[in-house]
Protein backbone atom coordinates (compact mmCIF):
# COMPACT_ATOMS: atom_id res chain seq x y z
CA UNK A 1 0.00 0.00 0.00
CA UNK A 2 2.68 2.08 0.90
CA UNK A 3 4.23 2.32 -2.55
CA UNK A 4 1.21 3.74 -4.27
CA UNK A 5 1.58 7.20 -2.35
CA UNK A 6 3.40 8.81 -5.50
CA UNK A 7 2.46 12.24 -6.36
CA UNK A 8 3.10 14.96 -9.28
CA UNK A 9 4.23 17.33 -6.42
CA UNK A 10 5.09 17.53 -2.88
CA UNK A 11 2.23 18.23 -1.75
CA UNK A 12 0.54 15.68 -3.53
CA UNK A 13 2.89 12.94 -2.23
CA UNK A 14 2.02 13.85 1.07
CA UNK A 15 -1.46 13.84 0.65
CA UNK A 16 -1.85 10.40 -0.55
CA UNK A 17 0.72 9.10 2.16
CA UNK A 18 -2.20 10.87 4.60
CA UNK A 19 -4.73 9.08 2.65
CA UNK A 20 -3.37 5.60 2.81
CA UNK A 21 -2.89 6.19 7.08
CA UNK A 22 0.95 6.33 6.63
CA UNK A 23 1.09 10.15 7.99
CA UNK A 24 -0.92 10.46 10.90
CA UNK A 25 0.17 13.71 12.68
CA UNK A 26 -0.51 17.33 11.78
CA UNK A 27 2.62 17.83 12.86
CA UNK A 28 4.23 15.60 10.48
CA UNK A 29 2.66 16.44 7.63
CA UNK A 30 3.50 20.11 8.10
CA UNK A 31 7.01 19.43 8.77
CA UNK A 32 7.19 17.17 5.61
CA UNK A 33 5.72 20.51 4.05
CA UNK A 34 8.09 22.49 4.38
CA UNK A 35 10.85 20.47 2.71
CA UNK A 36 10.83 20.16 -0.97
CA UNK A 37 11.91 16.60 -1.86
CA UNK A 38 13.49 17.65 -5.02
CA UNK A 39 15.79 19.41 -3.53
CA UNK A 40 17.48 16.05 -1.88
CA UNK A 41 17.48 14.45 -5.30
CA UNK A 42 19.75 13.47 -8.32
CA UNK A 43 16.51 13.21 -10.35
CA UNK A 44 14.18 16.19 -10.03
CA UNK A 45 11.71 14.73 -12.34
CA UNK A 46 11.63 11.76 -9.97
CA UNK A 47 11.45 13.80 -6.69
CA UNK A 48 8.00 12.52 -5.89
CA UNK A 49 8.30 8.85 -5.66
CA UNK A 50 7.41 7.04 -3.43
CA UNK A 51 10.51 4.88 -3.51
CA UNK A 52 14.52 4.85 -2.43
CA UNK A 53 16.66 6.24 -5.06
CA UNK A 54 20.20 6.20 -5.30
CA UNK A 55 21.92 9.42 -4.63
CA UNK A 56 25.43 8.35 -5.58
CA UNK A 57 28.52 6.33 -3.24
CA UNK A 58 26.29 3.27 -2.63
CA UNK A 59 24.02 5.50 -0.77
CA UNK A 60 20.05 5.92 -1.42
CA UNK A 61 17.13 8.31 -0.09
CA UNK A 62 14.75 6.25 1.87
CA UNK A 63 11.45 6.23 -0.04
CA UNK A 64 9.42 8.73 1.47
CA UNK A 65 7.03 6.22 3.10
CA UNK A 66 9.54 5.15 5.98
CA UNK A 67 10.63 8.76 6.65
CA UNK A 68 7.15 9.61 7.02
CA UNK A 69 7.01 5.98 9.33
CA UNK A 70 9.97 7.51 11.00
CA UNK A 71 9.55 10.77 11.97
CA UNK A 72 5.95 9.57 13.07
CA UNK A 73 7.23 6.68 15.34
CA UNK A 74 9.63 9.38 16.70
CA UNK A 75 7.33 12.40 16.86
CA UNK A 76 6.48 11.65 20.90
CA UNK A 77 10.18 12.45 21.40
CA UNK A 78 10.42 15.35 18.74
CA UNK A 79 9.57 18.11 20.80
CA UNK A 80 10.18 21.70 20.79
CA UNK A 81 14.03 21.71 21.68
CA UNK A 82 14.63 18.27 21.62
CA UNK A 83 17.70 16.91 20.20
CA UNK A 84 18.23 14.53 17.61
CA UNK A 85 20.86 12.55 15.85
CA UNK A 86 19.93 10.94 12.16
CA UNK A 87 22.95 8.61 11.38
CA UNK A 88 23.35 7.80 7.57
CA UNK A 89 21.67 11.74 6.96
CA UNK A 90 22.59 10.63 3.16
CA UNK A 91 21.02 13.92 1.08
CA UNK A 92 20.02 15.43 4.46
CA UNK A 93 16.10 15.12 3.92
CA UNK A 94 15.42 13.86 7.11
CA UNK A 95 17.62 16.46 8.98
CA UNK A 96 15.47 19.09 7.53
CA UNK A 97 12.42 17.68 8.14
CA UNK A 98 12.87 16.68 12.39
CA UNK A 99 14.26 20.09 12.14
CA UNK A 100 11.10 21.87 11.75
CA UNK A 101 9.61 19.35 14.35
CA UNK A 102 12.52 20.45 17.12
CA UNK A 103 13.14 24.05 15.90
CA UNK A 104 9.76 25.59 15.43
CA UNK A 105 10.10 29.45 15.46
CA UNK A 106 11.54 31.14 18.54
CA UNK A 107 12.95 27.30 19.69
CA UNK A 108 16.22 26.31 19.62
CA UNK A 109 16.46 22.53 19.06
CA UNK A 110 19.36 20.89 17.53
CA UNK A 111 19.82 18.23 14.81
CA UNK A 112 23.00 16.15 13.97
CA UNK A 113 23.19 14.46 10.90
CA UNK A 114 26.12 12.11 10.23
CA UNK A 115 27.30 9.97 7.34
CA UNK A 116 30.50 8.28 6.78
CA UNK A 117 31.11 9.68 3.16
CA UNK A 118 32.56 13.51 3.26
CA UNK A 119 31.05 13.88 -0.62
CA UNK A 120 27.75 13.42 0.87
CA UNK A 121 28.10 15.39 3.68
CA UNK A 122 28.90 18.20 1.82
CA UNK A 123 26.06 17.72 -0.72
CA UNK A 124 23.70 17.77 1.90
CA UNK A 125 24.69 21.23 3.30
CA UNK A 126 24.32 22.56 -0.21
CA UNK A 127 20.96 20.85 -0.37
CA UNK A 128 19.85 22.29 3.20
CA UNK A 129 20.95 25.80 2.00
CA UNK A 130 19.20 25.31 -1.26
CA UNK A 131 15.99 24.73 0.80
CA UNK A 132 15.93 27.75 2.87
CA UNK A 133 18.03 26.52 5.82
CA UNK A 134 21.58 28.00 5.75
CA UNK A 135 20.57 30.18 8.72
CA UNK A 136 19.64 27.01 10.84
CA UNK A 137 23.32 25.60 9.42
CA UNK A 138 25.12 28.96 10.56
CA UNK A 139 23.72 28.94 14.15
CA UNK A 140 24.16 24.95 14.30
CA UNK A 141 20.21 23.87 15.18
CA UNK A 142 21.43 21.83 12.29
CA UNK A 143 24.94 20.32 11.96
CA UNK A 144 25.84 18.02 9.61
CA UNK A 145 29.15 16.09 10.25
CA UNK A 146 31.45 13.11 8.50
CA UNK A 147 32.24 10.34 10.97
CA UNK A 148 31.20 6.20 11.87
CA UNK A 149 27.66 6.75 12.80
CA UNK A 150 27.40 2.73 14.01
CA UNK A 151 29.36 4.88 16.93
CA UNK A 152 26.93 7.75 16.87
CA UNK A 153 28.00 11.32 17.92
CA UNK A 154 28.96 10.80 21.70
CA UNK A 155 30.09 14.63 22.28
CA UNK A 156 26.35 15.84 20.72
CA UNK A 157 24.65 13.61 22.76
CA UNK A 158 22.48 12.26 24.81
CA UNK A 159 19.72 12.70 22.16
CA UNK A 160 16.03 12.95 22.32
CA UNK A 161 15.65 10.80 19.57
CA UNK A 162 17.94 8.79 17.18
CA UNK A 163 17.20 7.89 13.26
CA UNK A 164 19.29 5.30 11.73
CA UNK A 165 19.01 5.47 7.87
CA UNK A 166 20.67 2.11 7.18
CA UNK A 167 20.89 -1.42 8.47
CA UNK A 168 22.96 -2.62 11.56
CA UNK A 169 23.62 -6.27 11.57
CA UNK A 170 23.02 -6.01 15.03
CA UNK A 171 22.11 -3.25 17.55
CA UNK A 172 25.03 -0.75 18.12
CA UNK A 173 25.13 -0.20 21.54
CA UNK A 174 27.20 3.27 21.38
CA UNK A 175 23.76 4.68 19.97
CA UNK A 176 22.03 3.02 22.61
CA UNK A 177 24.13 4.84 25.39
CA UNK A 178 23.61 8.04 23.55
CA UNK A 179 19.67 7.71 24.14
CA UNK A 180 18.59 9.79 26.27
CA UNK A 181 16.42 8.71 29.80
CA UNK A 182 13.79 8.92 27.91
CA UNK A 183 14.61 8.37 24.31
CA UNK A 184 13.11 6.41 21.16
CA UNK A 185 15.82 5.11 18.34
CA UNK A 186 14.13 3.89 15.09
CA UNK A 187 16.55 1.73 13.48
CA UNK A 188 16.79 -0.85 11.32
CA UNK A 189 18.17 -4.33 11.73
CA UNK A 190 19.25 -7.42 10.54
CA UNK A 191 21.75 -8.97 6.77
CA UNK A 192 19.53 -10.79 5.11
CA UNK A 193 16.28 -10.38 6.61
CA UNK A 194 15.49 -6.67 8.58
CA UNK A 195 13.34 -5.19 10.62
CA UNK A 196 12.72 -1.98 12.04
CA UNK A 197 13.12 -2.01 15.81
CA UNK A 198 12.03 0.80 17.89
CA UNK A 199 14.44 1.26 20.61
CA UNK A 200 12.98 2.70 23.82
CA UNK A 201 14.77 4.14 27.46
CA UNK A 202 12.66 5.07 30.27
CA UNK A 203 13.28 7.93 32.80
CA UNK A 204 14.88 5.04 34.33
CA UNK A 205 17.52 3.60 32.21
CA UNK A 206 15.86 0.74 30.92
CA UNK A 207 15.78 -0.38 27.92
CA UNK A 208 13.14 -2.16 25.88
CA UNK A 209 12.74 -2.85 22.06
CA UNK A 210 9.89 -3.70 19.30
CA UNK A 211 9.64 -4.96 16.13
CA UNK A 212 7.57 -2.73 13.67
CA UNK A 213 8.15 -3.74 10.46
CA UNK A 214 10.19 -5.86 7.62
CA UNK A 215 12.31 -3.55 5.71
CA UNK A 216 15.09 -3.41 3.09
CA UNK A 217 17.40 -1.22 3.33
CA UNK A 218 21.51 -0.70 2.44
CA UNK A 219 24.18 -1.80 5.25
CA UNK A 220 25.09 0.65 7.88
CA UNK A 221 28.87 0.14 7.07
CA UNK A 222 31.78 2.04 6.33
CA UNK A 223 32.64 4.60 3.13
CA UNK A 224 35.40 1.81 1.40
CA UNK A 225 32.40 -1.22 1.44
CA UNK A 226 29.80 0.80 0.67
CA UNK A 227 32.01 2.57 -2.52
CA UNK A 228 32.61 -0.57 -3.71
CA UNK A 229 29.39 -2.09 -3.27
CA UNK A 230 29.58 -4.18 0.08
Amino acid sequence: MAWFCTGKTNSDLISNMAKKGILNSDLVAAAMAKVDRANYVTHKADAYQDSPQPIGHGATISAPHMHAHATEHLLPFLQPGSKVLDVGSGSGYLAAVLHHLVSPEGVQGKVVGIDHIPELVEWSILNLKKDGLAEALQDKRIEVIAGDGRQGYASGGPYDAIHVGAAAPTLPTALVEQLASPGRMFIPVGSYTQQIIQVDKDANGKVTKKELMGVSYVPLTDAEKQQRGY
